[in-house]
């Protein structure tokens, strides 16, 4: 069998999509982008959401065209050519290889910070598993984690902008804005919006795709928008710039500093949640990636395989897990952060390219997406950006080299 079963409805698809981008990033991502930023963090976060948004769209177009498993692996082949397609789904994979560790090892942070690298494994041990044996049971448990999550965020607003900040008026405002600490925190805080991709990459399993992933692309990149706006406008009226770059669990410290910390636990544990989701729908999301690539020979083409009983590419998931385990066993959490927006951001220019291909009247979006993506992705820490340019090259290698196995093949 190689067809996936198409099991999930526009919910689903929506749901899928606000697990992977409501996630551990907004329990920590501020942090460092208030610490680059200062006072300018809410003009990262309103450039962040720009360049968010006309990914979501240009991708919304080309899944509504092309509705298969691959995202803008397939997306880049059918547009650009077979180069460029390869390239995207190469920083996917790599560089959401590297958010589902930073994620896994959030969730250790957060449970059990003195052994959080067994906890990691831990965490994307079982949630292979649960991927492994179908997708509606993945779909179900990110509607339930969402909806906790999002309870949560609620709670730290509404205790934010409550709160009597009048005994916060004593404190350090912060370091001023700088034009590129403010790129750079739209860098680091675009990590915590590149979720809508994951609804992309499911486009052999849900219900019209036609018109559903569009549709859920820009519904579910709207409530993630509107969420993130409140929850930093909290943390910045409670903190300022400069107590919010130095917590080590801002929410939680939020909760504290506005007098009610006895729901700093309920932070805590919402934040271990929301990591459990994004982890969730980033290993579904690489997974898919993984499987067109092997489809195509770009991977070993064992891992294209279909799973008979559960209807799942169950090598792929199998072989991801694994990758993700041991990057979470032995990497750092901001470095992770680091590498992965970079290669996320190189796929997304991948995909505006591709979009702007569709239609010749509508190349503002897609060509603004483009840019975005390229200013942000070289804003990021020179260690970030040298890292990714070596994984790059090296998988420019292997393009090569599989190339020439396919000409005598």
């Amino acid at each position: 069998m190689t067809e996936l079963r198409r099991d999930l409805g526009p919910t689903d698809a929506v749901v899928v999509g606000l697990g992977a981008m409501i996630g551990a990033g907004v329990f920590a991502v501020f942090a460092p982008a208030a610490g680059v930023a200062g006072t300018g963090l809410l003009i990262g976060l309103a450039l962040a959401a720009v360049v968010a948004y006309c990914n979501a769209s240009s991708s919304a177009r080309l899944a509504a065209v092309y509705p298969a498993s691959g995202g803008t692996y397939v997306y880049g082949q059918e547009r650009l050519g077979p180069f460029w397609g390869y390239l995207a789904g190469w920083a996917f994979v790599v560089g959401k290889s590297a958010s589902c560790a930073a994620m896994a090892l959030t969730v250790g942070s957060y449970l059990w910070p003195d052994h959080k690298h067994v906890v990691a494994v831990a965490a994307v041990v079982a949630l292979t598993a649960l991927n492994y044996v179908g997708v509606q049971k993945a779909a179900w448990l990110s509607r339930v984690i969402v909806a906790v999550v999002l309870l949560v965020l609620a709670m730290v607003v509404v205790v934010g902008l409550t709160a009597d900040t009048a005994q916060y008026s004593q404190l350090e405002i912060g370091r001023d804005a700088t034009f590129g600490g403010v790129l750079q925190a739209a860098g680091l805080l675009f990590f915590a919006f590149a979720g809508y991709a994951r609804i992309a990459t499911l486009g052999e399993e849900v219900r019209d795709p036609a018109r559903t992933i569009p549709r859920a692309v820009l519904l579910a990149l709207a409530i993630t928008l509107v969420t993130y706006v409140a929850v930093a406008v909290a943390a910045l009226v409670v903190l300022g710039p400069a107590r919010l770059a130095v917590a080590p669990d801002p929410l939680a410290e939020l909760v504290r500093a506005a007098g009610v910390p006895i729901l700093s636990p309920v932070v805590r544990a919402g934040a271990t949640l929301a990591a459990l989701g994004s982890l969730l729908a980033l290993i579904l999301g690489v997974s898919r990636t993984t499987l067109a690539m092997a489809r195509d020979r770009h991977l070993p083409p064992a891992l294209a395989a279909i799973h008979p009983r559960y209807e799942v590419p169950h090598r792929a998931e199998l072989a991801v897990g694994l990758l993700v385990a041991l990057v979470a066993a032995t990497t750092d959490l901001r470095g992770a952060i680091g590498f992965s927006s970079f290669g996320v951001l190189v796929y997304y220019a991948i995909a505006n390219a591709s979009a702007w291909t569709l239609e010749p009247r509508r190349h503002v979006v897609p060509g603004l997406g483009l840019v975005g993506c390229l200013v942000l992705a070289f804003a990021l820490p020179l260690s970030s950006i040298l890292a990714g340019l070596a994984v790059l090259a090296a998988g420019v290698a292997i393009y090569a080299l599989t190339a020439r196995r396919r000409v005598r093949s």
